[in-house]
């Protein structure tokens, strides 16, 4: 790095909180605002999970990103385009045809933000030695799980108490509208992402790439390809990425349509503002906790040490959904609680995952490998939740959140496998 290179500290909580808010944006935000809206708990799922095929196939233009001018560039071009997309969201969501407009802008805000995810996590990788990694694993993504919470939380909340008045009372009882400023803040807050890291993030020698040809992009996106699966233990390592979190896949997806479902439908009937407030206060506390406890865990004992219990850590929580559906308990209480404890877990087992993701990718290609992985990882994701609506429909709450556990043991194998391969 040069002599402009400034402390990690300065740009990884932001540009990590600018990889998460958008994912979420599109994967969970936009999931209560559907449901807001009016759309089935069937078509939400179905929608917001097409809506994730970008992350699954980045891959494809993966290695244009590790050739064609820098990550850097990258990154502040992907968050000035994201500003964009959540302005149109806003423009579009009090028309008539707010969802085929909406839905258009949310996958032209998805594409930027599978972008930004491939230069962010490649600036990363070169920015930082593989000690400093490890030590960041941690904050890096306890800051993009604040994105979700943030998404999911203050904003949710933001938007209830604008549609209830509390804020603007002109705006009562105007969902569209309440949701559309919400939006406009988003732009507001990428406009100030794309200045701050124009600022904050250094410039590294070592990140400049000179000009290819279309053959030799196509050539070198071949070989990325074909290095990536001929790895070492390429098999148990495709059986850990998309399983892993296979119950969070749906669990995610249905969560907050629970909580805010009727109890006649089965639900704990909590209104916008409440399930906000509880999962922007509670869950943010947790997941940091989580985050700085997973980055103390790895950096003393190695990943290979704890990936069985931080695997545990993510999947065992969800057991509490099925109680809170089989109760049908809205005690703010309990289930703030549970919310809490739901969100350590993650944060803990999370990175866990993504430590494996960097050190699976290591090696050439090492960005578009990365890229392969969290494409691969975003399919486990997006795949399962399509059916999710689906399956609590068909099951009900409770005996959908037992289905839940079952398909968190796959995962939970692969981590006991995987463990056998991981360096001490």
């Amino acid at each position: 790095m040069n002599k402009n290179t400034r402390s990690p500290w300065a740009w990884i909580p932001t540009l990590y909180f600018a990889e998460g808010l958008p994912y979420f944006a599109v994967m969970s935000l936009a999931v209560i605002m559907y449901q807001n809206m009016g759309l089935s708990d069937k078509e939400v799922a179905f929608y917001t999970s097409w809506l994730g095929t970008p992350w699954i196939i980045k891959p494809l233009w993966s290695p244009f990103i590790d050739l064609i001018r820098t990550k850097r560039f990258w990154v502040l071009a992907m968050q000035g385009l994201m500003a964009a997309a959540f302005a149109c969201i806003a423009f579009f969501l009090p028309t008539g045809f707010f969802v085929q407009a909406t839905m258009a802008c949310f996958a032209l805000m998805a594409f930027a933000s599978a972008t930004h995810d491939i230069a962010a996590d490649g600036y990363y990788m070169l920015a930082l030695s593989s000690k400093d990694q490890s030590f960041f694993v941690g904050l890096r993504n306890t800051f993009y799980r604040c994105g979700s919470i943030f998404g999911q939380g203050v904003l949710v909340m933001l938007a209830g108490l604008l549609a209830e008045g509390h804020i603007i009372p002109s705006v009562k009882g105007n969902v569209a509208l309440a949701w559309a400023l919400v939006f406009y803040l988003l732009c507001a807050i990428f406009i100030g992402l794309f200045l701050y890291h124009s600022i904050a993030m250094p410039k590294t020698e070592v990140e400049e790439q000179p000009k290819s040809t279309a053959k030799q992009l196509m050539q070198n996106f071949l070989d990325t390809v074909v290095t990536f699966f001929r790895k070492p233990h390429i098999g148990t390592a495709l059986f850990f990425i998309l399983t892993y979190r296979l119950g969070e896949s749906q669990l995610g997806k249905i969560a907050p349509l629970f909580v805010l479902a009727s109890p006649e439908k089965g639900g704990l009937g909590l209104s916008t503002t409440t399930v906000g407030g509880i999962y922007g206060t509670l869950g943010v506390i947790a997941l940091l906790l989580g985050g700085i406890v997973a980055g103390i865990m790895v950096s003393r004992k190695g990943l290979k040490y704890w990936i069985l219990p931080m695997a545990l850590a993510i999947n065992v929580p969800d057991l509490l959904y099925v109680a809170l559906a089989e109760m049908q308990c809205a005690n703010l209480w309990i289930v703030g609680s549970f919310v809490a404890i739901e969100q350590f877990g993650y944060g803990i087992g999370f990175a866990a995952y993504m430590l494996y993701l960097i050190h699976f990718a290591q090696g050439p290609y090492k960005t578009a490998h990365y890229a392969l992985a969290t494409g691969l990882m975003a399919a486990g994701m997006s795949l399962p939740g399509m059916i999710a609506g689906y399956m609590s429909d068909w099951l009900g709450y409770t005996h959908f959140f037992l289905f839940v556990c079952l398909c968190t043991l796959p995962g939970i194998i692969a981590a006991l496998v995987i463990r056998k391969q991981l360096p001490a």
